[in-house]
Protein backbone atom coordinates (compact mmCIF):
# COMPACT_ATOMS: atom_id res chain seq x y z
CA UNK A 1 0.00 0.00 0.00
CA UNK A 2 2.09 2.92 -1.45
CA UNK A 3 0.81 6.43 -0.86
CA UNK A 4 2.50 10.05 -1.23
CA UNK A 5 2.01 12.59 1.39
CA UNK A 6 -0.65 13.82 -0.48
CA UNK A 7 -2.53 10.67 0.25
CA UNK A 8 -1.70 11.09 4.15
CA UNK A 9 -4.84 10.89 5.27
CA UNK A 10 -6.65 8.51 3.05
CA UNK A 11 -3.09 6.40 3.65
CA UNK A 12 -3.34 6.17 7.46
CA UNK A 13 -7.07 5.34 7.35
CA UNK A 14 -6.95 2.73 4.75
CA UNK A 15 -4.44 1.14 6.91
CA UNK A 16 -6.71 1.08 10.62
CA UNK A 17 -9.22 -0.10 8.30
CA UNK A 18 -6.92 -2.85 7.40
CA UNK A 19 -5.92 -3.66 10.44
CA UNK A 20 -9.50 -3.84 12.50
CA UNK A 21 -9.93 -7.01 8.88
CA UNK A 22 -7.32 -8.81 9.57
CA UNK A 23 -7.57 -8.70 14.04
CA UNK A 24 -11.38 -9.95 13.06
CA UNK A 25 -9.16 -12.63 10.26
CA UNK A 26 -7.45 -13.79 13.75
CA UNK A 27 -4.05 -12.30 12.42
CA UNK A 28 -2.20 -9.02 13.63
CA UNK A 29 -0.82 -6.67 11.20
CA UNK A 30 2.67 -4.78 11.29
CA UNK A 31 2.56 -1.30 9.52
CA UNK A 32 6.07 -0.78 8.35
CA UNK A 33 6.81 2.75 7.50
CA UNK A 34 9.23 4.39 5.08
CA UNK A 35 9.99 7.85 4.33
CA UNK A 36 12.30 9.12 1.45
CA UNK A 37 12.29 11.01 -1.77
CA UNK A 38 9.82 9.14 -3.80
CA UNK A 39 9.71 12.17 -6.13
CA UNK A 40 12.08 14.80 -7.52
CA UNK A 41 15.46 14.58 -8.88
CA UNK A 42 16.39 11.91 -6.32
CA UNK A 43 13.40 9.91 -7.03
CA UNK A 44 15.26 7.09 -8.34
CA UNK A 45 17.40 6.08 -5.23
CA UNK A 46 13.70 6.95 -3.14
CA UNK A 47 11.39 3.92 -5.42
CA UNK A 48 14.56 1.34 -5.10
CA UNK A 49 14.61 1.97 -1.32
CA UNK A 50 11.45 1.21 -1.34
CA UNK A 51 11.44 -1.75 -3.53
CA UNK A 52 13.97 -2.91 -1.11
CA UNK A 53 11.45 -2.94 1.68
CA UNK A 54 8.67 -3.98 -0.56
CA UNK A 55 10.44 -7.20 -1.88
CA UNK A 56 11.46 -8.20 2.43
CA UNK A 57 7.35 -7.28 3.31
CA UNK A 58 6.39 -9.75 0.43
CA UNK A 59 8.79 -12.35 1.27
CA UNK A 60 7.97 -11.91 5.07
CA UNK A 61 4.12 -12.70 4.18
CA UNK A 62 4.43 -15.54 1.73
CA UNK A 63 6.19 -17.73 4.33
CA UNK A 64 3.77 -16.56 7.16
CA UNK A 65 5.06 -15.16 9.98
CA UNK A 66 3.81 -15.90 13.05
CA UNK A 67 5.26 -13.85 16.43
CA UNK A 68 3.66 -14.21 19.93
CA UNK A 69 1.60 -16.63 18.75
CA UNK A 70 0.25 -14.82 16.34
CA UNK A 71 0.27 -14.91 12.73
CA UNK A 72 1.36 -11.48 11.91
CA UNK A 73 1.09 -9.87 8.09
CA UNK A 74 3.17 -7.07 7.22
CA UNK A 75 1.63 -4.25 5.45
CA UNK A 76 4.01 -1.37 3.55
CA UNK A 77 2.97 2.78 4.00
CA UNK A 78 5.16 4.34 2.12
CA UNK A 79 5.61 8.42 2.44
CA UNK A 80 7.50 11.38 -0.11
CA UNK A 81 9.61 13.63 1.95
CA UNK A 82 10.67 14.97 -1.33
CA UNK A 83 14.32 15.10 0.09
CA UNK A 84 12.75 18.01 2.14
CA UNK A 85 13.60 18.34 5.80
CA UNK A 86 10.26 20.45 6.83
CA UNK A 87 8.53 17.78 4.89
CA UNK A 88 10.26 15.00 6.46
CA UNK A 89 9.05 16.14 9.39
CA UNK A 90 4.95 16.24 8.57
CA UNK A 91 5.81 12.68 6.56
CA UNK A 92 7.51 11.62 10.02
CA UNK A 93 4.67 12.66 12.16
CA UNK A 94 2.08 11.13 9.62
CA UNK A 95 4.21 7.70 10.01
CA UNK A 96 3.62 8.12 14.32
CA UNK A 97 0.30 9.02 13.77
CA UNK A 98 -0.22 5.53 12.01
CA UNK A 99 1.26 3.46 14.67
CA UNK A 100 4.19 2.10 12.46
CA UNK A 101 6.28 -0.35 14.20
CA UNK A 102 9.59 0.89 12.43
CA UNK A 103 10.50 3.52 10.24
CA UNK A 104 12.50 3.13 6.98
CA UNK A 105 14.54 5.92 6.14
CA UNK A 106 15.10 8.33 5.10
CA UNK A 107 17.61 8.46 2.26
CA UNK A 108 18.59 12.02 3.41
CA UNK A 109 21.02 12.50 6.10
CA UNK A 110 18.86 16.35 6.00
CA UNK A 111 16.11 14.56 6.50
CA UNK A 112 17.26 11.97 9.07
CA UNK A 113 18.64 14.52 11.48
CA UNK A 114 15.56 16.43 12.57
CA UNK A 115 12.75 13.63 12.35
CA UNK A 116 15.20 11.29 14.47
CA UNK A 117 14.10 12.98 18.05
CA UNK A 118 10.75 12.61 17.22
CA UNK A 119 10.71 8.97 15.70
CA UNK A 120 12.91 8.03 19.07
CA UNK A 121 10.98 10.42 21.79
CA UNK A 122 7.61 8.34 20.03
CA UNK A 123 9.15 5.09 21.04
CA UNK A 124 9.52 3.79 17.31
CA UNK A 125 12.67 2.18 15.87
CA UNK A 126 14.06 4.39 12.79
CA UNK A 127 16.37 2.69 10.43
CA UNK A 128 17.96 4.66 8.31
CA UNK A 129 20.32 4.68 5.43
CA UNK A 130 21.86 8.61 5.78
CA UNK A 131 25.31 8.71 6.71
CA UNK A 132 25.73 12.02 8.40
CA UNK A 133 27.33 11.02 11.65
CA UNK A 134 25.40 13.03 13.70
CA UNK A 135 22.62 11.01 12.92
CA UNK A 136 23.88 8.47 15.78
CA UNK A 137 25.34 10.58 18.00
CA UNK A 138 23.26 12.09 19.95
CA UNK A 139 21.79 8.55 22.33
CA UNK A 140 18.85 8.07 20.54
CA UNK A 141 17.77 4.16 21.50
CA UNK A 142 15.72 3.96 19.04
CA UNK A 143 18.02 5.11 15.92
CA UNK A 144 19.92 2.40 14.19
CA UNK A 145 22.43 2.96 11.17
CA UNK A 146 21.72 0.02 8.90
CA UNK A 147 24.46 1.25 6.48
CA UNK A 148 28.21 3.30 6.55
CA UNK A 149 28.52 6.52 7.56
CA UNK A 150 30.75 9.45 6.55
CA UNK A 151 33.72 8.93 8.28
CA UNK A 152 33.98 5.21 7.00
CA UNK A 153 32.99 6.68 3.30
CA UNK A 154 35.09 9.77 3.41
CA UNK A 155 37.63 8.28 5.11
CA UNK A 156 37.68 5.24 2.36
CA UNK A 157 38.01 7.92 -0.50
CA UNK A 158 40.28 10.10 1.17
CA UNK A 159 42.88 7.19 1.33
CA UNK A 160 42.38 5.99 -1.84
CA UNK A 161 42.40 9.02 -3.24
CA UNK A 162 46.30 9.25 -1.99
CA UNK A 163 47.42 5.44 -1.93
CA UNK A 164 45.88 4.41 -4.85
CA UNK A 165 45.40 7.30 -7.34
CA UNK A 166 48.41 8.75 -6.20
CA UNK A 167 47.03 12.29 -5.92
CA UNK A 168 48.72 15.45 -4.62
CA UNK A 169 46.48 18.81 -5.44
CA UNK A 170 42.64 18.04 -5.30
CA UNK A 171 39.79 20.79 -4.74
CA UNK A 172 36.86 19.73 -2.81
CA UNK A 173 32.87 20.98 -3.76
CA UNK A 174 29.97 20.28 -1.37
CA UNK A 175 26.39 20.95 -1.69
CA UNK A 176 25.99 21.93 1.90
CA UNK A 177 23.57 19.83 2.64
CA UNK A 178 24.02 17.63 5.74
CA UNK A 179 25.04 14.42 3.80
CA UNK A 180 27.18 16.35 1.51
CA UNK A 181 29.23 18.59 3.63
CA UNK A 182 29.92 16.07 6.72
CA UNK A 183 30.86 13.43 3.67
CA UNK A 184 33.19 16.03 2.20
CA UNK A 185 34.60 17.15 5.77
CA UNK A 186 35.62 13.28 6.75
CA UNK A 187 37.01 13.20 2.84
CA UNK A 188 39.24 16.39 3.56
CA UNK A 189 40.46 15.15 7.31
CA UNK A 190 41.34 11.88 5.27
CA UNK A 191 42.93 13.01 2.50
CA UNK A 192 45.05 15.52 4.30
CA UNK A 193 46.37 12.88 7.07
CA UNK A 194 47.55 10.78 4.05
CA UNK A 195 49.27 13.92 2.88
CA UNK A 196 46.72 15.56 -0.25
CA UNK A 197 46.94 18.93 -0.38
CA UNK A 198 43.42 20.95 -0.91
CA UNK A 199 43.67 23.42 -3.05
CA UNK A 200 40.30 25.01 -2.98
CA UNK A 201 37.05 24.43 -1.53
CA UNK A 202 34.04 25.54 -3.10
CA UNK A 203 30.18 25.20 -2.24
CA UNK A 204 27.35 24.80 -4.15
CA UNK A 205 23.72 23.39 -3.76
CA UNK A 206 21.45 20.70 -4.39
CA UNK A 207 19.44 22.17 -6.63
CA UNK A 208 22.32 23.66 -9.05
CA UNK A 209 22.93 23.14 -12.50
CA UNK A 210 25.29 25.14 -13.76
CA UNK A 211 29.03 24.64 -12.35
CA UNK A 212 31.16 26.73 -14.96
CA UNK A 213 32.14 29.79 -12.40
CA UNK A 214 33.36 27.08 -9.50
CA UNK A 215 34.91 24.60 -12.04
CA UNK A 216 36.63 27.67 -13.78
CA UNK A 217 37.82 28.64 -10.33
CA UNK A 218 39.09 24.90 -9.41
CA UNK A 219 40.75 24.76 -13.29
CA UNK A 220 42.49 28.20 -12.01
CA UNK A 221 43.93 25.97 -8.60
CA UNK A 222 45.70 23.19 -11.05
CA UNK A 223 43.76 20.38 -9.19
CA UNK A 224 44.10 16.82 -10.46
CA UNK A 225 41.28 16.05 -9.12
CA UNK A 226 37.69 17.39 -7.83
CA UNK A 227 36.25 15.18 -4.79
CA UNK A 228 32.13 16.41 -4.89
CA UNK A 229 30.19 15.91 -1.84
CA UNK A 230 26.40 15.74 -2.88
CA UNK A 231 24.22 13.69 -5.30
CA UNK A 232 24.17 12.09 -8.12
CA UNK A 233 21.87 14.29 -10.06
CA UNK A 234 24.40 17.73 -9.43
CA UNK A 235 27.26 15.43 -9.69
CA UNK A 236 26.23 14.14 -13.33
CA UNK A 237 26.26 17.93 -14.72
CA UNK A 238 29.19 18.50 -12.89
CA UNK A 239 31.25 16.15 -14.66
CA UNK A 240 29.68 17.07 -18.28
CA UNK A 241 30.95 20.43 -17.85
CA UNK A 242 34.09 19.06 -16.47
CA UNK A 243 34.55 18.00 -20.13
CA UNK A 244 33.20 20.88 -21.93
CA UNK A 245 36.28 23.05 -20.17
CA UNK A 246 38.52 20.43 -21.15
CA UNK A 247 39.03 19.50 -17.55
CA UNK A 248 40.00 15.43 -17.80
CA UNK A 249 41.05 15.29 -14.18
CA UNK A 250 39.60 12.64 -12.24
CA UNK A 251 35.81 12.85 -10.00
CA UNK A 252 35.83 11.16 -6.81
CA UNK A 253 32.40 11.35 -4.56
CA UNK A 254 30.36 9.92 -1.97
CA UNK A 255 28.14 7.17 -2.30
CA UNK A 256 24.98 9.14 -3.67
CA UNK A 257 25.99 9.57 -6.49
CA UNK A 258 27.38 5.76 -6.89
CA UNK A 259 24.67 4.21 -9.20
CA UNK A 260 23.76 3.83 -12.78
CA UNK A 261 21.61 6.74 -12.61
CA UNK A 262 25.19 8.80 -12.78
CA UNK A 263 25.94 7.62 -15.82
CA UNK A 264 22.05 7.69 -17.18
CA UNK A 265 22.47 11.57 -16.70
CA UNK A 266 25.98 12.45 -17.19
CA UNK A 267 26.39 10.29 -20.71
CA UNK A 268 29.55 9.58 -22.15
CA UNK A 269 30.97 12.41 -19.63
CA UNK A 270 30.85 9.45 -16.54
CA UNK A 271 33.75 7.26 -17.41
CA UNK A 272 36.23 5.33 -16.01
CA UNK A 273 38.19 8.28 -14.09
CA UNK A 274 34.63 8.79 -12.02
CA UNK A 275 34.86 7.11 -8.66
CA UNK A 276 32.80 6.49 -5.72
CA UNK A 277 32.25 4.30 -2.63
CA UNK A 278 29.57 1.87 -1.64
CA UNK A 279 29.43 0.19 1.93
CA UNK A 280 28.96 -3.73 2.00
CA UNK A 281 29.88 -6.51 -0.32
CA UNK A 282 29.04 -6.19 -4.13
CA UNK A 283 26.17 -7.92 -5.11
CA UNK A 284 27.45 -10.35 -7.55
CA UNK A 285 30.05 -11.13 -5.71
CA UNK A 286 28.04 -13.61 -3.11
CA UNK A 287 25.29 -16.22 -4.04
CA UNK A 288 23.22 -13.74 -1.67
CA UNK A 289 23.60 -10.85 -3.81
CA UNK A 290 23.35 -12.28 -7.16
CA UNK A 291 20.15 -13.87 -5.96
CA UNK A 292 18.74 -10.67 -4.80
CA UNK A 293 19.55 -9.13 -7.91
CA UNK A 294 18.21 -11.87 -9.89
CA UNK A 295 14.87 -11.45 -8.01
CA UNK A 296 14.77 -8.00 -7.72
CA UNK A 297 14.92 -7.62 -11.83
CA UNK A 298 12.02 -10.50 -12.16
CA UNK A 299 9.91 -8.26 -9.47
CA UNK A 300 10.62 -4.82 -10.93
CA UNK A 301 12.10 -4.90 -14.09
CA UNK A 302 15.13 -3.12 -13.16
CA UNK A 303 18.79 -3.15 -11.48
CA UNK A 304 19.19 -2.39 -8.13
CA UNK A 305 20.60 0.40 -7.23
CA UNK A 306 22.46 1.63 -3.93
CA UNK A 307 20.80 0.62 -0.82
CA UNK A 308 17.75 -1.64 -1.59
CA UNK A 309 19.64 -4.67 -0.94
CA UNK A 310 20.38 -3.04 3.00
CA UNK A 311 17.03 -1.91 3.60
CA UNK A 312 15.48 -5.65 2.14
CA UNK A 313 17.98 -6.63 4.86
CA UNK A 314 16.72 -3.91 7.86
CA UNK A 315 13.24 -5.75 7.14
CA UNK A 316 14.41 -9.06 8.07
CA UNK A 317 16.45 -7.86 10.98
CA UNK A 318 13.52 -6.27 12.30
CA UNK A 319 11.38 -9.34 11.79
CA UNK A 320 13.79 -11.66 13.84
CA UNK A 321 13.91 -9.06 16.69
CA UNK A 322 10.31 -8.99 17.30
CA UNK A 323 10.32 -13.30 16.92
CA UNK A 324 13.24 -13.32 19.12
CA UNK A 325 11.04 -11.10 21.59
CA UNK A 326 7.55 -12.76 20.76
CA UNK A 327 6.32 -9.04 20.19
CA UNK A 328 6.08 -6.46 17.29
CA UNK A 329 6.37 -3.67 20.18
CA UNK A 330 9.13 -1.47 19.57
CA UNK A 331 9.50 -0.77 23.36
CA UNK A 332 10.25 -4.88 23.71
CA UNK A 333 12.22 -5.53 20.23
CA UNK A 334 14.48 -2.71 20.37
CA UNK A 335 17.18 -4.35 22.37
CA UNK A 336 17.04 -7.84 20.69
CA UNK A 337 17.62 -5.39 17.40
CA UNK A 338 20.19 -3.53 18.98
CA UNK A 339 22.26 -6.96 20.42
CA UNK A 340 21.85 -8.87 16.38
CA UNK A 341 24.21 -10.39 14.92
CA UNK A 342 23.03 -11.95 11.43
CA UNK A 343 24.41 -11.94 7.90
CA UNK A 344 21.99 -10.78 5.01
CA UNK A 345 22.40 -10.22 1.30
CA UNK A 346 24.09 -6.60 1.80
CA UNK A 347 26.99 -7.92 4.40
CA UNK A 348 27.77 -8.36 8.40
CA UNK A 349 24.86 -6.53 10.92
CA UNK A 350 26.09 -5.90 14.38
CA UNK A 351 25.64 -2.69 16.21
CA UNK A 352 28.18 -0.70 17.69
CA UNK A 353 26.67 1.19 21.27
CA UNK A 354 25.50 4.27 18.90
CA UNK A 355 24.02 1.68 17.01
CA UNK A 356 26.12 2.01 14.01
CA UNK A 357 27.23 -1.05 12.04
CA UNK A 358 30.59 -2.65 13.60
CA UNK A 359 31.51 -3.92 10.32
CA UNK A 360 30.56 -2.12 6.97
CA UNK A 361 33.32 -3.21 4.57
CA UNK A 362 33.84 -0.12 1.69
CA UNK A 363 34.17 -0.98 -2.07
CA UNK A 364 35.22 1.60 -4.63
CA UNK A 365 33.86 2.06 -8.14
CA UNK A 366 34.45 3.54 -11.11
CA UNK A 367 32.18 3.96 -14.33
CA UNK A 368 32.72 1.42 -17.54
CA UNK A 369 30.30 1.15 -20.22
CA UNK A 370 27.36 3.08 -18.43
CA UNK A 371 27.57 0.66 -14.81
CA UNK A 372 29.32 1.65 -11.68
CA UNK A 373 31.79 -1.49 -11.59
CA UNK A 374 34.23 -1.99 -8.47
CA UNK A 375 37.40 -2.53 -8.55
CA UNK A 376 39.62 -5.46 -8.22
CA UNK A 377 40.59 -5.89 -4.64
CA UNK A 378 37.61 -3.76 -3.67
CA UNK A 379 39.52 -2.19 -0.93
CA UNK A 380 41.06 1.69 -0.78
Amino acid sequence: MTQRFAGAKWTIAAALSMACFGAIAGEQVVRIGLTGPLTGPQAATGKDDENGVRMAIERLNAEGVVIGGQKTRFELISQDDAADPRTGMTVAQSLVDADVKVIFGPFNSGVAIPISSLVNGSGIVMATVASNPSITQHGYPFVFRISASDTQLGAAMGMFAANQLKLKRIAVIDDRTAYGQGLADEFINAAKANGLEIVDREYTTDKATDFVSILTHVKGANAEAIFYGGYYAQAASLRKQMKRLAMNGYLLGGDAMCNAELAKLGGDAVDSRVYCPQGGPVLDRTREGRQFKADYKRRFNAEPLTYSAALYDGVNLVAQAMQKVNSIEPSKYRAALASIDSRGVSGHYQFDNNRDLTDSPITIYNYRNGEPTPLTGAQP
